[in-house]
């Protein structure tokens, strides 16, 4: 028997040791970069005729790998396969379902800086947010494994003369479409949920962030995992997306991306197409417009430094990210001045260097779409701090820091998610304003508070209504079992990922009923004849 769930502590870098080994790491994934990744559908890699080429976000000339192209036919292939493996990875002991996953997060365990490299190099994570990123894909296998082997056991109701078993079996094919965000942890999350429950898995990956899911994929494959259980579909969404969702084989679809993606997924997923006996089950995460609150009394070192880790960790590329700060009137100028003191002091540069606290946004789509917000921006609301990327331009995809104030709540600013370093600085009257400007948006994801009032704090925790509300630390870093993750309203449509409720979606409840009270004895059946 396994002992119990235990978060997977993060890497110190004040180490020598830990520094030594993302050193190391860092120049042997950068020895390695330039390779193709093919398709893997039951069992055998398949190079198609197009690769997709995933370029280092810190330095645009520079090809971190390419991954093959998946076409519409590939993706039939994939599901016929899927369809295939479902009878007997269905029906394998729980038990050994929950070892696959046990035995993933110890090969994480062991490349767990080769895959933070990776991610440094292909997303443009720092150092701290890979490896964060990598310890919580390892949570991800252990406690998913840990909730099925509590789940396998069957609620038992029996009376005199009649046994009831309630328990769980898989729903079929799960299609996991996963962001670039989180490109390993959210992407073995939702992967590792379909695969303990007995669900077989289409494993399509952001067209940003390949080369880490191709990574994820080698480590299913080193487990041992049956062929034809896992396969593995890179491709362009718009291609391959609409058939894989709207297929009559398939039986879920874990997303996590776009609130427009979601919803077109949610809306294809609810067409049942003939000879699909059975109504979809849609998992998606879909972002947010996070707020935290400064109250009057609050510590504002402990708050600036909270909303300036909330807004720009990670470039404000987390769907958790601080986008929106409300500020009390009397505070507002005080509060603002410190926020644009310390966000000045934020570092940029490429990711692999650690001495920077500011890296690149993804892409060139998203480097052009933030300028875009940040014009707009200027044009609608007050520019408090503007950053400069200097002799960085043209290098990478970075975007600096930006600061607005006097932004008006109904505006863009104030209602549109950006996924950038983009901050607007809201002013209310007291904490009834407030609490109407923070709930006032179509997301419910995360959000925050700085108090030190008792009454207060006790009232947002009752109003403000977000999926994760985090008091007196910053709104981002959901740890898996501590803080299980998942919004409402827009921003989600399903149970928390990383909680006791998860799993409870990729399964399907049956209840059966014998009757003990036997008349008379069939030899014949006894005997097997």
């Amino acid at each position: 028997m396994h002992s119990t769930f235990q978060i997977e502590p993060l890497s110190d870098f004040s180490r020598p040791e830990s520094r030594a080994a993302m050193k190391s790491a860092l120049e042997q994934v950068g020895r390695r970069l330039g390779g193709n990744y093919p398709l893997v559908i039951a069992g055998q890699e398949i190079s198609p005729g197009g690769w997709i080429d995933s370029i280092d976000p810190s330095r645009k000339t520079r090809v971190v790998g390419r991954c093959a192209r998946a076409t519409p036919a590939n993706a039939e292939a994939a599901i016929a396969t899927a369809v295939q493996a479902f009878p007997i990875w269905r029906d394998t002991e729980p038990g050994r379902r929950a070892q696959y996953l046990f035995d993933a997060a110890k090969v994480l365990r062991r490349r767990r800086f080769e895959m933070a490299a990776w991610q440094v190099y292909e997303c443009g994570k720092q150092w701290r947010e890979a490896d964060a990123d990598v310890a919580e894909a390892i949570d991800f296998c252990d406690f998913y494994a840990h909730e099925m082997i509590r789940m396998a056991v069957p609620r038992l109701r029996n009376v005199a003369g009649e046994d009831n078993s309630y328990f769980y079996e898989p729903r079929g094919v799960a299609v996991v479409i996963a962001p670039w965000n989180f490109p390993l942890a959210i992407l073995c999350g939702m992967t590792t949920a379909a695969l303990v429950t007995g669900n077989t898995v289409i494993m399509k990956p952001a067209e940003q962030s390949g080369v880490v899911a191709a990574k994820l994929m080698e480590v299913f494959r080193e487990v041992g995992l049956p062929p034809g259980v896992l396969n593995f579909l890179p491709g362009v969404g718009e291609v391959i997306g609409p058939l894989l969702v709207g297929h009559r084989d398939t039986a879920i679809i874990a997303f996590t991306g776009s609130l427009k993606v979601g919803l077109a997924i949610n809306q294809q997923a609810a067409v049942t197409p003939p000879g699909q006996h059975f109504v979809k089950r849609v998992i998606a995460e879909m972002g947010g417009k996070n707020a935290i609150i400064v109250d009057d009394d609050a510590d504002m070192d402990e708050a600036v430094t909270g909303v300036v880790e909330s807004a720009f960790g990670y470039q404000g590329q987390k769907c958790s990210a601080c986008s929106r700060v409300i500020v009390p009137e009397a505070k507002y100028d005080a509060f603002l001045a410190r926020l644009v003191a310390a966000t000045k002091s934020l570092t940029i540069g490429p990711a692999d260097d650690p001495g920077f606290s500011v890296g690149p946004v993804i892409d060139e789509d998203a480097f052009n779409r933030l300028h875009e917000v940040v014009a707009r921006g200027k044009a609608e609301a007050r520019t408090a701090y503007a950053g400069d990327v200097g002799a960085l331009a043209g290098r990478g995809f970075f975007i600096a820091p930006h600061v607005f104030a006097a932004v008006d709540p109904k505006s863009f600013l104030g209602q549109d998610e950006f996924f950038g370093p983009i901050l607007a600085v809201i002013k209310s009257r007291n904490l009834d304003e407030a609490l109407r400007i923070a709930n006032d948006v179509p997301y419910a994801l995360t959000g925050g508070l700085y108090s030190r009032s008792p009454a207060h704090i006790a009232r947002v925790r009752r109003e403000f209504r977000v999926g994760n509300l985090y008091i007196n630390r910053k709104c981002t870093g959901a740890l898996v079992d501590r803080q299980p993750f998942g919004g409402f309203k827009l921003s989600g449509i399903g149970s928390k990922a990383g909680g006791p409720d998860y799993l409870l979606q990729f399964v399907l409840p049956r209840t059966i009923t014998e009757n003990q009270m036997r008349r008379g004895f069939a030899p014949e059946a006894a005997a097997g004849e």
